[in-house]
């Protein structure tokens, strides 16, 4: 059997072996020193099905820096790629390719700008600009995909899915339905989201967050296949854990048996000093469940305990419970059987796993790594792709990105411009559509509260000269982009357009590169 060798799996060549044949195409053309920028972005939301996001949560920076600042060409890698061998035997990289590659097998020497994670971003708007010699700037984009795009997408998700519930404490429960080690991946972009705690250990540890859980069906099931009964189960459990007592109360029946033992323990536990954390829920009506052990516990004297939701939660499951608990209290307003569906609705907690961490519906973002300019004589010299879905053909050239706010200070627009544009400094904005030459409008300044350059410089030939965020400042920045969108872009089901634009310049420049192609063709 052969042992798994993981420095050589998630080194350096964690890439796709096209970027590598390229590599070697550009050295032996002379190109591979030849320094480009490639711009990184994706060009449609979620779409999952019976909704669409119409925002996404930018994710994933700080994981790609780590893997670009690690990876270096080893000697264990020059081998490997010598003994590749072609259809009829030929090697597939010669020894001139594989010296330089030993040598120059890095990313010490490539700039990266970015949007930085836990931003509020949108479709064809740059989120990550590679700088560099094209050698290695080619090499490095599927694991920047790699990187960038799954985190993004699990970060979209926790940020619908906290919207969803109002703000309440959503926890994440995926590790188990996760793509291998992904999971960590996933469970950090779903902290970033809006997840405020996850229950994987080690990735909550290596963040700096407690992880949460509390016992599976099976603790009760043995303790029932020895005789000790679901009573049994939850003292023990309550014994050992009389502070952070959380009793799964569905594995027999959950209003007869589940919540009466728990309430049970609680008596006891509060007799002790303790005050109970709460229950969970994973299986059945659970909005009619919520209902009925909020109003149980209540009467017990537990009104402060929190009743945990799981089993299969998204945003559209979560918007379904609370507007049936609304309709629930509507319906049931005779003093006997009303409650108070906001009392009900701020008790509950979250815990999304398989559909979170999988973003069920639409489970890989369309985040895409082009060539948009090459240098020569100290000028970039735009570089464009020309597709036959319009909405394809790339935004080219060395550029900035803006996002203008309102005079309600919302914001209304991303605009994209060349690198020696400042939309601050013109009287007014011709703003164009990226496809559609149809689609323009104007903004003056006066209609304008604030225009923010959105791109920071990250790395400086390799070297970092941003000071990286933490989780919690994300947190804090994601909240605030989310606060300055329109209600109509952040809403769960079918959400307004936000819009990108192109500056006139940059619109005139695709222009005469789609019509210099097209004659050239």
């Amino acid at each position: 059997m052969h042992p798994f060798d993981h420095a050589t799996a998630e080194g350096i060549l964690f890439t796709d072996q096209y970027q590598l044949t390229m590599a070697q195409l550009y050295f032996r053309q002379g190109l591979h020193e030849t320094v480009v920028q490639f711009e990184h972005f994706f060009r449609s939301y979620p779409d999952y099905g019976s909704h669409k996001a119409g925002y996404c949560v930018n994710a994933g920076l700080e994981s790609l820096l780590q893997w670009m600042q690690s990876a270096r060409c080893r000697d264990e890698d020059i081998a490997y790629l010598r003994s590749q061998r072609s259809a009829t035997g030929q090697r597939v990289f010669e020894d001139d390719f594989l010296h330089w590659l030993r040598a120059n097998g890095n990313f010490d020497t490539l700039s990266l700008s970015a949007v930085p994670e836990g931003r509020v971003v949108h479709p064809n708007v740059p989120l990550t600009v590679v700088q560099g010699a094209l050698a290695m700037a080619q090499i490095l984009e599927s694991s920047l995909l790699n990187h960038l795009n799954y985190q993004t997408l699990i970060a979209t998700k926790a940020a619908r899915i906290h919207e969803s519930g109002r703000g309440q404490l959503l926890l994440e429960f995926g590790m188990r339905r996760a793509q291998g080690n992904g999971a960590n991946a996933g469970a950090r972009a779903a902290l970033i989201g809006g997840a405020d705690f996850s229950s994987n250990v080690g990735i909550s540890h290596a963040l700096g967050y407690p992880p949460k859980g509390t016992h599976a069906h099976s603790l009760v099931q043995i303790f029932m296949a020895l005789g000790e009964g679901e009573l049994g189960a939850f003292r023990a459990y309550a014994e050992l854990y009389p502070d952070d007592c959380l009793l799964l109360v569905d594995t027999i029946n959950t209003l007869e048996s589940g919540i009466p033992n728990a309430i049970r323990v609680f008596e006891e536990l509060k007799r002790k000093g303790h005050q109970p954390v709460g229950i969970r829920l994973d299986s059945g009506d659970l909005a009619h469940l919520s209902i009925q052990a909020a109003k149980m516990l209540d009467a017990a004297g537990f009104p402060d305990t929190k009743i945990v939701l799981s089993n299969q939660l998204d945003e559209l499951v979560i918007m379904q419970i609370i507007a049936q608990i609304q309709d629930e209290a509507v319906h049931n307003s005779a003093p006997h059987n009303g409650f108070d569906a906001d009392a009900v609705i701020t008790r509950l907690v979250y815990g999304a796993g398989t559909n979170l961490i999988t973003s069920a519906g639409d489970p890989a973002l369309d985040g895409v790594y082009k060539l948009v300019a090459v240098q020569q004589a100290d000028r970039w010299i735009p570089a464009i792709k020309i597709s036959e879905s319009p909405a394809k053909t790339l935004n080219p050239g060395h550029k900035l990105i803006w996002r203008i706010y309102d005079r309600r200070g919302k914001a209304t627009a991303d605009l994209l411009s060349l690198d020696d544009e400042d939309p601050r400094e013109l009287p007014e904005i011709v703003m164009h559509h990226p496809s559609d030459h149809a689609r323009y409008r104007t903004l003056q300044q006066a209609d304008i509260q604030e225009i923010e350059p959105l791109l920071i410089d990250v790395l400086k030939d390799g070297q970092l000269v941003y000071e990286l965020p933490s989780i919690e400042a994300m947190r804090v920045q994601r909240k605030a982009d989310m606060n300055r969108l329109d209600a109509g872009v952040r809403r769960l089901l079918n959400p307004h357009i936000y819009h990108v634009s192109l500056t006139q310049r940059l619109w005139e420049l695709k222009q005469r590169l789609i019509e210099s192609a097209a004659n050239s063709a």
